[in-house]
């Protein structure tokens, strides 16, 4: 046994096992023996085994088929059924070595269903050594032996996705996440369009795609890497918030020609880059986008952009016209005057230089002055006054020109002489009913008093009418509007509200303390107490007096605390409704409960004040005729 397995070890050494598979098959053609197959020759059935084994020089046809075993189905022992008998199928999962060992025995089966390894029922065995090479082509092969004759035929072929001479070569077409491949004959890779690699898991990025800055996750794609950008990232990033500058590596800015700051923002040059200055005027950089203005004469403003008007001044003279000129004007003078201003008179009375009736008086100094009639002005009274022109009539009125003077005709509501005057409409006391009247533009507005309405409020107005009591109320009509009263059990404006025959006082309930605070004072209250009792004790071991004058001295001392407190706690502490009381009897103190029935609470000052205010503030009193509950003082 031991013999057995060395060999089988060896076996294993020699075959390099890979992941591949394949398949070995055989078929019996026929068999012939002269033996007696069956004891019985009815119903005689038999089976054939192979066994493959590693190549052995001396083959043995003992166990184990290294390289595997199988075995026909249990068919009739006669040549039809033998030669159409299915082929015996042996799978591999290792790399086909070539050369073999192969042992084919032929069995007899007791019935048609069993098989048997009892020697007794083994009909002829066949051993032989073989080479065969990977193929579809069957190779046929016969053995004749003492008594018998055996035909048969067999090959090796690579199973499914195996390929090469020893079906080693693994190859599975797939176009997932893990490739994007088929496989050719020799169970080579071969890439799908746009894949590349040893597994054709990576993409083919498109032509012009920087291979440094750019990768992609599909065919034909370009991603840019940080830092990167453009169609095909061959275009470094700025820096953040850099205006003129360029890159040569991602976020830098590098500024071009005129420009400086850290974004390139600051403009060293603004003359040459927006040439602010208009009309020719000269431009000079005064640093960091800033610049002057050298205006021509004639023109003005930050960019020369505005330009002088010199007749603005009125430089010409008596009634000469101006005309702007670049950085100049000329005038043009009446007959009669010239010069650049036309302020010299060439005329005088003789020539009668006044117009529309005026009357020319001669100057001393020389020259003469045109008197005009009321409906005309101007140095030589050429200019119609119209007295109009200056919109005297106000609030819309139309102006009519009389000659001497001028006539306002005025708009409904106004009157005067300018139409100044808002006439008063309430003058006449239209509203009736001692309603108020507000005066307005041809119009007025009554207010009106209680009860009545209308434009003069003369229209008598029901008060109830607009808002009628609900649940059976009685209106009435109060200088503030309708007031309802309503029946037992209702309340609200209208009525509206249901009474609720019993409830609790909102305030009761928000000033009583909450449990926690009950316990903290029930636990300050205890601590007080122990103090006390042992300021007791010591004073009783102290002195030793009698017990009725230790007793004294006890209330006296206690009493004496009390009095250092102020004066609203002594007295919640020593009144009639404090917690602590002083008995005539023992002249000792005493403790009442706590609230929630619990003993050694002392309330504080201020809880004492509240249960005063309480019993003070929620006493019950049936006054409004709602039962009792139905008032609170």
């Amino acid at each position: 046994m031991a013999h057995l397995h060395l060999r089988y070890l060896l076996a294993l050494a020699l075959v390099h096992i890979v992941c591949s598979s394949g398949v070995f098959e055989l078929k019996i053609n026929s068999y012939h023996t002269a033996q007696r197959i069956c004891r019985r020759h009815r119903d005689c059935h038999i089976f054939f085994r192979i066994c493959l084994k590693h190549p052995e020089d001396v083959i043995s046809a003992e166990p184990p088929c290294t390289f595997g075993t199988g075995h026909t189905n249990v068919i009739r022992a006669d040549h039809t059924s033998i030669s159409s008998s299915a082929p015996i199928r042996v799978p591999f999962h290792f790399k086909w070595p070539g050369t073999f060992s192969l042992i084919i025995e032929a069995w007899n089966a007791e019935s048609p269903t069993e098989y048997t390894d009892n020697q007794n029922n083994l009909v002829s065995r066949l051993a032989t050594r073989r080479r065969l090479a990977i193929g579809e082509d069957w190779s046929q092969d016969v053995h004749f032996g003492e008594q018998s004759e055996l035909r048969y035929s067999y090959h090796v072929f690579c199973d499914e996705y195996y390929f090469g001479d020893g079906c080693a070569e693994y190859c599975r077409p797939r176009d997932d996440t893990l490739g994007h491949y088929t496989c050719d004959e020799e169970g080579n890779r071969i890439c799908l369009e746009g894949w590349k690699g040893n597994y054709c898991s990576e993409p083919i990025c498109s032509a012009d795609c920087s291979e440094k800055h750019g990768y992609c996750e599909a065919p034909g794609g370009c991603t840019c890497r940080m830092g990167w950008q453009g169609p095909f990232c061959t275009e470094c990033v700025r820096y953040p918030g850099c205006l003129h500058g360029t890159c040569s590596q991602p976020w830098q800015c590098n500024c071009q020609e005129g420009w400086g700051g850290l974004f390139c923002d600051q403009d060293l040059n603004y003359c040459t880059n927006h040439k602010p200055c208009a009309n020719g005027a000269t431009c000079t950089n005064t640093g960091q986008g800033s610049y002057t203005c050298t205006c021509r004469p004639g023109f003005g403003g930050t960019n020369c952009e505005l330009e002088t008007n010199e007749c603005d001044s009125n430089p010409c003279k008596n009634g000469g016209s101006c005309n702007d000129l670049e950085n100049d004007y000329s005038c043009t003078c009446p007959q009669g005057f010239y010069g650049k201003n036309c302020e010299i008179i060439a005329m005088t009375c003789a020539d009668g230089p006044c117009f529309n009736g005026g009357t020319c008086v001669e100057a001393i100094t020389g020259g003469y002055t045109c008197r005009c009639p009321p409906s005309y002005t101007g140095s030589n009274c050429e200019k119609k006054l119209d007295r109009c022109s200056n919109r005297p009539c106000l609030n819309g009125g139309d102006c009519l020109d009389l000659g001497q003077s001028v006539l306002c005709r005025c708009q409904a509501g106004f009157t005067g002489a300018n139409c100044q005057v808002n006439i008063d409409d309430c003058a006449s006391t239209p509203c009736q009913n001692a309603g108020t009247c507000q005066d307005g533009v041809n119009d007025y507005t009554c207010s009106c008093t209680l009860g009545y309405t209308g434009k003069n409020c003369s229209v008598r107005s029901d008060a109830c009418g607009a808002l009628p009591c609900q649940n059976g109320g009685t209106c009435f009509t109060h200088f503030t509007g309708p007031v309802c009263q309503c029946p037992k059990g209702f309340m609200g404006p209208s009525c509206e509200f249901t009474l609720q025959p019993s409830f609790k006082p909102a305030l009761r309930q928000s000033s009583q303390p909450s449990s926690a605070t009950l316990t903290v004072s029930c636990i300050l209250a205890v601590l007080v107490l122990v103090l006390l009792a042992g300021i007791i004790f010591l004073r009783r071991r102290k002195r030793l007096q009698g017990r009725k004058q230790l007793s004294d001295v006890a209330v006296y001392n206690d009493l004496e605390n009390v009095n250092n407190i102020g004066g609203s706690e002594r007295d919640s502490f020593l009144g009639p409704n404090g917690m602590f009381k002083i008995s005539n009897g023992t002249a000792r103190l005493s403790l009442s409960l706590c609230p929630d029935g619990r003993s050694g609470y002392r309330p504080t000052p201020m809880e004492s004040r509240l249960a005063r205010d309480e019993r003070q503030d929620f006493m019950w009193r049936d006054e409004a005729g709602l039962g009792s509950g139905a008032g609170l003082r």
